[in-house]
């Protein structure tokens, strides 16, 4: 199996933890009950009505303790997740798990197979050049439409079980007698699911995710951080077919050979240089701070730069 089909279980894998999360009471908030419930226990301080009605010095320490311990550090452990991610694997999870950048990713190809590019507003370089027939603009236009219906409902209903019991949901959803609040949630949740998989898309993993701003942040300054990088000393190997470009929904240039802060890691222009130049000998791999290549400190010592002379030939 090749690094897609990979990476498409990964994503698949993440988001029916994510559905299935709140079904097992793994991880939900009761908003009835004011209560979290972290596998099947409700998470709570630990305090008893009477330890505050201890003055004492100990009963004070042991409740800013249970605090600690029980809320504070709890959170700092989460906060913490996306930063250390983003130092060790640069922004992997974006690339390889995310279900939003999942559902960008098929919106990207539903309107490729549509209008023949990725983006609604207009073609980008990085565009295959061929538009679609007919026949598969029909096709994909079913699909596209009864994702736009099923996905963020459905996407809607899994993120409001984190709120009400999902039981009490399907229940609501099956006698059609649905509260405000689950109404609230579906309907809020599949707008936003809607908008942003049609208009906004990768923009909003480049500017507005913060899980996606701390993994890229970190992943920058990070000397050890994952990242795919080009083998310069091979560089006159490239037959500047320029599919890994092609291949790139962040609209990254690979062979520039550069940390870009948009690169996610999913490995699509490793695939798409393998297709080319044969299994085995693609020009990309992953690199966990490797020290430069001896081509890349010839070009640094102000040697000729073998990529800028293999972006310019012109594709035979």
């Amino acid at each position: 199996m090749g690094i897609t089909t990979y990476r498409r279980a990964t994503q698949i894998s993440f988001i029916l933890l994510i559905f299935l999360m709140p079904v097992f009471d793994i991880l939900r908030y009761d908003a009835s009950a004011r209560e979290l419930i972290i596998f099947g226990h409700v998470w709570g301080l630990g305090l008893k009505e009477g330890f505050y009605a201890d003055r004492s010095l100990a009963g004070s320490l042991h409740i800013a303790s249970r605090i600690f311990l029980k809320a504070i550090l709890p959170w700092l452990v989460v906060l913490a997740i996306f930063p250390l991610l983003g130092f060790l694997t640069g922004r992997l999870f974006c690339g390889w798990l995310c279900p939003e950048g999942t559902l960008f990713e098929l919106s990207d190809f539903l309107t490729l197979k549509l209008l023949g590019r990725r983006s609604i507003y207009g073609k980008r370089p990085n565009d295959p050049g061929k538009a679609p027939e007919r026949a598969v603009r029909f096709a994909y236009g079913g699909l596209a439409l009864a994702s736009a219906v099923v996905l963020p409902v459905l996407g809607g209903i899994a993120l409001t079980g984190y709120f009400v019991a999902p039981r009490t949901i399907w229940h609501q959803l099956l006698t059609g007698d649905l509260t405000p609040g689950v109404k609230a949630g579906i309907i809020g949740v599949s707008l936003y699911m809607l908008t942003t998989s049609i208009f906004i898309r990768h923009n909003l993993c480049k500017f507005v995710c913060a899980a996606g701003l701390m993994q890229m942040l970190f992943g920058w300054i990070s000397p050890i951080s994952l990242r795919l990088k080009m083998d310069t000393a091979r560089a006159d190997e490239c037959t500047n077919c320029k599919g890994c470009d092609r291949v790139c929904f962040m609209n990254v240039t690979p062979r520039k050979n550069k940390r870009d802060v948009s690169c996610v890691n999913c490995g699509a222009c490793l695939a798409a240089c393998h297709k080319e130049l044969g299994k085995g000998k693609g020009l990309f791999h992953f690199s966990a701070g490797e020290p430069a290549s001896s081509a890349e400190q010839r070009c640094g010592a102000g040697q000729r730069d073998p990529i800028k002379n293999t972006l310019a030939t012109p594709a035979s």
